[in-house]
């Protein structure tokens, strides 16, 4: 094999991270490259960088400095987030190249731009709040995804401007997939065999603002759900990743009561309950109250269903009382597990000026109270679904044949597995029993009734 023309891809962060990876990934493959399990065979190595919190953006870093200096045969680059919003993240590293949107570099490759070709390095004002978006042509789509679930991207950026938040400086402003090129990429998803894929984007609330007509997401649920009835009816369901609350309007109601490929998983990103540290955050534009109610009503159309939630805990100024109203509303919603983060001051966001900055041992004992609360309601939540007649689970492996279902948790199936169950098979199952926040199903008996 070449070496020059072999590849090897070290992907950090979230979902999109993981789109764009794939992005690059059909890229380079459609001009000639190989990818390669070791970087130690590959001629080209790419990094993509994630700058959501310090300890994100030190970790890639770390990992680019290391193969820059124990695999000296390879072009090493370090693409994405940290690169454009990290202003001393390349300090130090003369001899790496740098790339600072992972997306824009996947789409010129595309369009025929040789990936060996020197990067240039991002200036010192690339990271600026108010400097436009990684140049380069639209996103190029993809047509597989190296999980049994896809992700599909749908929008890019951020325009909102939270004051702890680094994503924009990472990101550039929010741009929109339009919605033609987003039905047809599951389409073209679907026919490579997923049964599940996953909606995301940076900031789903702005999708559609920079597109003629300016439709909001929920058009675009609509429009896919259309789609994939046409193509694949009853074969593939639809997952949205995290929403922003402001989206919980009535309109999304109507569309998610009735739709019928949408899992019942709701994903909010909350932060916190509290109002003044809402503010403080920049985010004044929900009330929490709102988004209970939301839930409640989304509660008699979905009589089970997973809800997580985002929560930074230890923002600057986070009283006490501050911190016990977002436990105490995270107690009162039927929460069935979330993502916590104590707060990460990142220099260059309006948060890390503030005054009342917590101590780091404050900020872990909240978010341990946090993710103690959420790991009992998931253990809870298995409990309940593990009394259902029937689930269905994406399979990503198959000895044991195990996945997660509609209802967001893992499942193992505790019978051998069937000869014709594949990877990326939607399975149902019946539940046996809660192992944990786990859940044990077996195949289903045939006219099985509900469980009582």
């Amino acid at each position: 094999m070449d070496g020059a023309k072999t590849f090897f891809l070290y992907t950090l962060g979230c979902k999109v991270n993981a789109y764009d990876a794939q992005a690059l990934r059909e890229a380079l493959c459609s001009r000639g490259y190989a990818e390669v399990a070791s970087p130690g065979r590959a001629g080209l190595i790419v990094v993509n960088t994630c700058a959501v919190t310090a300890r994100a953006a030190s970790e890639s870093r770390g990992l680019a400095a290391g193969f820059r200096r124990d695999h000296p045969q390879a072009r090493v680059v370090a693409a994405g987030c940290a690169v454009r919003a990290v202003p001393d993240f390349l300090a130090g590293l003369a001899d790496l190249d740098a790339e600072p949107g992972i997306a824009a570099l996947a789409a010129r490759i595309a369009s025929g731009e040789d990936a060996g070709a020197p990067t240039a390095r991002p200036s010192p004002d690339s990271g600026r709040t108010d400097s436009p978006p990684p140049p380069g042509p639209p996103d190029p789509g993809i047509s597989d995804f190296p999980r049994a679930r896809a992700v599909l991207k749908v929008q890019d950026g951020c325009s909102h401007g939270c004051t702890y938040c680094i994503v924009p400086r990472a990101r550039g402003p929010s741009r929109s997939r339009p919605v033609e090129a987003v039905t047809s990429e599951a389409r073209r998803l679907a026919q490579a065999g997923f049964r599940e894929i996953v909606i995301s984007g940076i900031n789903l609330g702005h999708y559609g603002r920079d597109l003629p007509g300016a439709p909001d997401f929920w058009d675009l649920l609509s429009a896919l759900e259309r789609a994939l009835a046409a193509s694949h009816p009853g074969r593939v369901r639809l997952r949205l990743s995290s929403l922003d609350p402001g989206m919980l309007t009535q309109k999304a109601l109507d569309i998610l009561a009735g739709g019928a490929a949408v899992c019942p998983h709701l994903h909010v990103s909350l932060q916190s309950a509290d109002p003044g540290v809402l503010a403080a955050m920049g985010r004044g534009h929900y009330q929490p109250g709102r988004i209970a109610d939301f839930v409640s009503a989304l509660g008699r159309v979905w009589p089970a269903m997973a809800l997580g939630v985002d929560l930074l805990t230890g923002f600057p100024g986070e009283s006490e009382a501050a911190f016990r109203a977002t436990l105490e509303f995270c107690a009162r919603l039927p929460l069935t597990y979330a993502h916590v983060f104590p707060y990460s001051r990142r220099p260059g966001t309006r948060a890390a000026t503030l005054p009342g900055h917590l101590p780091a041992e404050a900020k872990k004992k909240r978010a341990r109270a946090l993710r103690e609360l959420a790991a009992e309601r998931k253990a809870a939540f298995a409990r309940r679904v593990a009394g259902l007649a029937r689930v269905s689970f994406v399979a990503e492996t198959l000895h044991p044949a195990h996945g997660v279902c509609e209802y967001y948790l893992e499942c193992r199936l505790d019978d051998p597995v069937p000869g014709d169950i594949r990877v990326r098979d939607l399975v149902p199952a019946a539940p046996a029993a809660a192992e944990g926040t786990r859940l044990v199903v077996r195949a289903p008996s045939p006219g099985k009734g509900e469980k009582t």
